[in-house]
């Protein structure tokens, strides 16, 4: 079983450090993976001039999973678009099929009081947002910024589409529908089908789907007030399927209701259950370097990695069972610290769930 690890940028490393770490601690139990290092982002754009390069291809592909860190950092800012980065994500996301994105929002009961809602409305959140990660507007042809004439005469127009196929659609509203099977088989698809075509086929579809699914309950929501719903009422909420931009930004927003997106980890898979799996913040160039992010997302990524590519669920299980373990504890990391707990940094907390384990 071999996994292509890519620590990226920023904090990347350190997280990553941690989850490899983990993973090395049940190798020593016996399970069998193999780990191989490559560069993606603003390191590769150094290195090979290039955010995804042909070396980095080549291990991804031949890989059954790969483990990410984070991307980007001002220094990038400035460089030709294809150069940035975020190219670098988003092209392994489109080389390797990952088109559907699983992010769970699990609010742990030690950390109700993060939350930036009351512990009355959050308590017990346990969310997964499925969200379509290859098609749509960050994808969508034609793009750019051109001259067109104005009111004024010429002027700089940015263009961008926003474009999904009827089998796009299918294929991860079926993995939604399979993902509600297995919980409260309950499924909210969101769109904005009011005023964009694209997602009233985006509706139309997913209802159609439907059909295939008679044990699971399909409502449907406005993004906008889907995103009202998520701090007004968001238990109310069990699976959430929707496309890549409104998937990005709610996803994001679902994340701050368990208390810190430092703790949140997912999958994004293809067809054959080969999948990418990464922590859903940032590269937080502001404390890289510094010891003191938060790993535990990335170490839950790793947990899903080996549920849902490698199919060990009792590995997954231990490593979530000692995350939950480490928190009972009252270790925190900055991001979720409070009074009355202790606060350690990237390695400690690393070394607290190795303990646990």
């Amino acid at each position: 079983m071999k996994v292509c690890v890519l620590p990226g940028d920023g904090i990347g490393p350190e997280i990553v450090g941690q989850a490899v770490r983990v993973i090395e601690a049940l190798r020593r139990d016996g399970i069998k993976l193999e780990m191989e290092t490559a560069l993606l982002g603003g390191c590769a754009v150094d290195a090979a001039g290039e955010p995804y390069p042909e070396a980095t291809r080549k291990l991804a592909r031949a890989a059954d999973a790969v483990l990410l860190g984070a991307v980007g950092g001002p220094q990038y800012d400035t460089l030709p678009r294809e150069q940035r980065p975020e190219r670098g994500l988003l092209g392994i996301r489109k080389d390797l099929g990952l088109f559907a994105n699983l992010r769970p929002a699990v609010l742990y009961p030690e950390l109700a009081n993060a939350s930036s809602l009351k512990p009355e409305v959050v308590a017990g959140l346990d969310i997964l947002i499925v969200r379509e990660l290859t098609g749509d507007i960050y994808f969508g042809e034609p793009r750019g910024i051109e001259m067109r004439n104005g009111a004024n005469g010429k002027e700089r127009v940015g263009i961008n589409t926003m474009i999904y196929s009827e089998s796009e659609i299918r294929r991860i509203a079926r993995v939604a529908f399979e993902a509600a099977r297995k919980r409260n088989r309950r499924l909210c698809s969101v769109d904005k089908m009011n005023v964009l075509e694209c997602t009233q086929l985006w509706r139309d579809v997913v209802t159609d789907e439907a059909k295939h699914y008679p044990d699971v309950e399909l409502s449907h929501m406005l993004v906008d007030n889907a995103a009202m719903q998520l701090v007004r009422n968001p238990k109310q909420f069990d699976v959430m399927v929707t496309g890549n931009m409104f998937g990005d930004i709610l996803s994001d927003e679902a994340s701050m209701l368990t208390g810190s997106i430092g703790m949140l980890p997912s999958a994004s898979l293809d067809e054959k259950g080969k999948g990418l799996y990464e922590p859903i913040h940032g590269s937080a160039p502001d404390i890289a370097g510094k010891g003191v992010a938060n790993p535990l997302a990335t170490i839950l990524s790793a947990a899903m990695m080996l549920r849902y590519t490698f199919g060990l669920e009792a590995a997954a299980a231990r490593i979530e069972g000692a995350v939950k373990k480490v928190l009972a504890q009252g270790l925190r990391t900055g991001d979720i610290f409070e009074p009355g707990t202790q606060k350690v940094g990237t390695r400690e907390m690393g070394d607290a769930v190795i303990a646990a384990l």
